[in-house]
């Protein structure tokens, strides 16, 4: 058999291996119930209750959404990458005391870009990158929805730089930090869709 016989037979089995895989994991989601439960967690939750109980929408909408982004890759960072962004939100922090409507914004975007440099889509397409990383970041991306509810919120209504506002924005950069340090530390067990089998190429 020559060499390139042999490179085709390595190939398609190579395709037909990833297409089962895909099948098993995305029967496995269709199934609803409790692997969406363990694969989204808090997400599950908030998703029946935006849906007013109705469990099987929210598992309709859950499972559309595996459906688009779940055999989304993320890109690795490299080490200069990892530094530049965690020096960014270093900066995020400081800023914080003095201003912290403006270290929410700037958190607001960090993750935006951060999460469109791992290969989520882009952050001017807001609703989708969410979408892409409740699929993989499940435990942690509300953090980042709390954090842009709370720059857009300031950017339309001058959020007072204290007091209930502040607070407010407190909570918001501490929730969004869980979901910088799973993008940033891709080695850790992020998401649920580690513990149901999809893994992440990293």
């Amino acid at each position: 058999m020559s060499t390139g016989m042999i490179v085709v037979i390595v190939i398609v089995a190579a395709v037909v291996i990833a297409a089962v895989t895909s099948l098993v994991l995305r029967g496995r989601v269709r199934s609803g119930g409790p692997g969406l439960k363990r694969r989204f967690g808090p997400e599950y939750e908030r998703t029946v209750a935006l849906h007013g109980g109705d469990a099987k929408a929210a598992e309709q909408e859950l499972a559309e959404g595996v459906e688009r982004h779940g055999d989304l890759w993320e890109r690795p960072l490299d080490p200069a990458g990892r530094e530049h962004y965690v020096a960014r939100w270093t900066a995020v922090q400081e800023h914080f005391v003095a201003s912290p409507r403006q270290a929410v914004a700037e958190a607001d975007q960090l993750l935006a870009d951060l999460a469109a440099a791992r290969g989520y889509p882009n952050g001017g397409r807001y609703e989708e990158q969410l979408a892409a990383l409740s699929v993989h970041h499940a435990d942690h991306v509300d953090g980042y929805r709390q954090v842009h509810r709370v720059a857009r919120a300031g950017a339309r209504h001058g959020l007072t730089e204290a007091g209930s506002g502040t607070e407010e924005m407190r909570t918001a950069l501490v929730g969004a930090r869980a979901l910088f340090d799973d993008l940033t530390h891709p080695s850790r067990e992020t998401g649920r869709h580690r513990a149901t089998g999809h893994a992440k190429k990293d």
